[in-house]
């Protein structure tokens, strides 16, 4: 009995050592890349950290494994995946038939996180490329899922540990050259000590040249990190033609929407005229609907410059106090205001229900679905503060914010129209929404993190509200409204990062020009795939309107618009580099089994940090070994 009970275990651990779904690193190609992170001390103070990337890529399905020595504060899961979906992007190449293992190793606690994502991405294409790595090239930034290489915090400190660990080329992320740091000082005078804090701009490149002989580069995307670490060009995709931007699909609707909104204002104006409000009530509906005017001119201006997003978010604006005014009479003169909140909450359920049965085709249509669901979602919010406002008596904000509740449905109701009248292309699967949504939300969540464990940020309130709101879509099973909430609250992040300690608006206009040019590109390229992409262009206009008004403020939300564009525009969509290269020969990318018995991996003599080829029965790994050589003790001692 016993020696049946034996031949099962030992069959139980055969199969653990010979995994169906994820293969053994030792089919693949290994590459070693040291990376600069950050520590912080028991005081408090960030110090940089050498730390050494082992990256390895097998045939496999689509696994991707991180091991962390000592673990790091900040999980970098989320980023190890996002680093592998870049890479196959790029590279054009399924990562669905591969297993990437990644192991980091430093010589203390580091906070990690997202800010060595460009640096595990090059890893990754190098490794199924068979390329070599410079051993004096080292990197911070993290990875954006167009491939462009993010904002991080500590680049001073990480210039540090680069120098340290013998690196000649330290590449950052573009536009982070000039760091801005605080110096605090203490002066005793008598029994009182004055504490004085001063910031100082500091260019990166100049100091570490000047101190370490460190050359610092910025690098804008993944395309120039890999030159830099290779020798090999990636060639960015770029329109073939000249990107023309213009919301004019908008046109007719832009001008019936103004219509009918200047149309309203004239029926309340002369409602509120014929009324019998007292005179006090009288002046603040007046003063209130004189505001709306105002910004009704603004709407035409815009409506006559062929800005048509702006104008109809300036209609949306000026219909919610005209509303406000009109319900506000109506109860003033009888109405019930249970009866309005009927009124909203049909108006909501019946969007609502045609959204949920609409059928996404195409990127077109899941931009505009998703902007219908987010807002019928926010138009459900208001009633709710509506009714709350209501039964603390406070009729004024209930009657407010059920008039923003009830246009904000109307809002949701034309994007989805919208939607279906420009949608085209292949039916877009509620599970690949889905996926994509849960990628996304673990995307913004590391970054939050990550923001907070190195600077402390506090005012992250907005910020945390975004993503509880994502994951709220999510559990609704609301995906597109998931996806693209998550998408705005990692980018709201990222410009948090891009622009902290940031006072100088000539600085931050150099900084929001790139992210202009890059949104234009991403947009032509959706164009070129066949796409409109309705609200990157929205978006785009918008962004576009706040840049106009030039104050730090309003550059720092257009940022945000500029990024949200460039994000929505490039959503499913797929694109590979072509590759180049500045040596005479391109070894070739890692070959897939075409069957489920593992194969020796092809490797490239040029590239001396692969692995050797191994056979199947070499290729016992992972936990099976384990289990097997303590299986051994046992039989030995039986």
């Amino acid at each position: 009995m016993k020696r049946i009970a034996l031949i099962l275990l030992i069959s139980l651990v055969l199969g653990l050592a010979f995994p169906a779904s994820a293969q053994c690193p030792c089919e693949g190609r290994t590459v070693i890349l040291k990376a600069p992170a950050v520590s912080m001390t028991s005081t408090g103070e960030l110090v940089g950290v050498p730390t050494e990337f082992i990256i390895t890529v097998a045939p496999g399905s689509g696994h991707v494994y991180v091991e962390t020595w000592p673990l790091t504060q900040v999980d970098m899961q989320a980023s190890a995946r996002l680093a592998a979906e870049v890479a196959g992007r790029v590279l054009g190449v399924d990562m669905s038939k591969y297993d990437v293992f990644i192991q980091v190793k430093a010589d203390a606690p580091i906070i990690g996180g997202p800010s060595a994502g460009g640096t595990m991405t090059v890893g990754i294409i190098a490794a199924i490329m068979g390329w070599e790595i410079r051993k004096d090239v080292m990197m911070t930034g993290m990875i954006n899922p167009d491939g462009s290489i993010g904002p991080v915090g500590g680049i001073l400190e990480k210039a540090s540990a680069a120098h340290q660990a013998g690196a000649k080329i330290f590449l950052i992320p573009e536009g982070q050259r000039i760091q801005v740091v605080s110096e605090t000082k203490s002066r005793q005078i008598g029994p009182i000590t004055q504490i004085t804090t001063t910031q100082r701009r500091v260019d990166v490149a100049k100091y570490a040249e000047e101190r370490w002989g460190l050359k610092v580069i910025e690098v804008k995307d993944i395309y120039d990190a890999i030159y830099y670490f290779t020798g090999h060009r990636l060639e960015k995709p770029k329109p073939k033609t000249k990107v023309i931007i213009s919301t004019g699909f908008l046109e007719g609707e832009a001008k019936k929407d103004y219509s009918e909104t200047e149309m309203y204002f004239e029926k309340v104006k002369e409602k509120l005229d014929e009324s019998d409000v007292s005179y006090s009530t009288y002046s603040y509906l007046k003063a209130a609907l004189d505001d709306a005017s105002k910004t009704l001119n603004s709407a035409k201006q815009a409506l006559d410059s062929g800005e048509y997003y702006t104008a109809m978010s300036l209609d949306f604006q000026a219909r919610i106090i005209i509303r406000h005014v009109d319900w506000y009479i109506d109860v003033y003169e009888g109405r019930e205001i249970d009866e309005i909140f009927s009124e909203v909450k049909k108006e909501i359920s019946s969007v609502e229900e045609y959204i949920a049965n609409l059928t996404i085709r195409g990127v077109t249509m899941l931009q505009a679905v998703a902007a219908g669901e987010e807002r019928i979602e926010e138009a459900k919010e208001y009633l709710k503060q509506a009714e709350a406002s209501y039964y603390n008596q406070d009729y004024w904000d209930a009657i407010g914010n059920a008039a923003y509740s009830y246009e904000r449905a109307k809002t949701a109701e034309l994007w989805a129209k919208l939607g279906e009248k420009y949608a085209r292309g292949n039916v877009i699967s509620r599970d690949a929404i889905k996926k994509a949504a849960r990628e996304q939300l673990d995307n913004a969540k590391l970054i939050v993190m990550y923001i907070t464990s190195m600077f402390r940020e506090e005012n992250l309130k907005d910020l945390m509200d975004l993503l509880e709101k994502g994951e709220k879509y999510y559990e609704d099973g609301k995906y597109s409204a998931a996806l693209f909430s998550a998408m705005e609250a990692r980018i709201r992040g990222e410009v948090i990062l891009d622009t902290i300690g940031i006072q100088n608006v000539s600085v931050l206009k150099d900084k929001l020009e790139m992210m202009k040019e890059d949104a234009k590109d991403a947009i032509g390229l959706a164009q070129e795939g066949g796409e409109l992409p309705l609200l990157s262009i929205a978006y785009y206009e918008f962004a576009e309107s706040y840049e106009a008004k030039g104050t730090l403020e309003d550059i720092i939300t257009a940022m945000v618009f500029y990024q949200y564009a460039k994000e929505t525009a490039l959503v499913f969509q797929k694109w590979k580099a072509n590759v180049t290269s500045e040596t005479s020969m391109i070894p070739s990318p890692i070959q897939v089994p075409s069957s489920s018995t593992p194969t020796p991996t092809e490797t490239s003599s040029k590239a001396k940090s692969t692995t050797t080829q191994t056979t199947a029965s070499s290729s016992i790994c992972g936990p099976g070994i384990l289990a097997l050589l303590a299986l051994l003790v046992l039989i030995k001692r039986r």
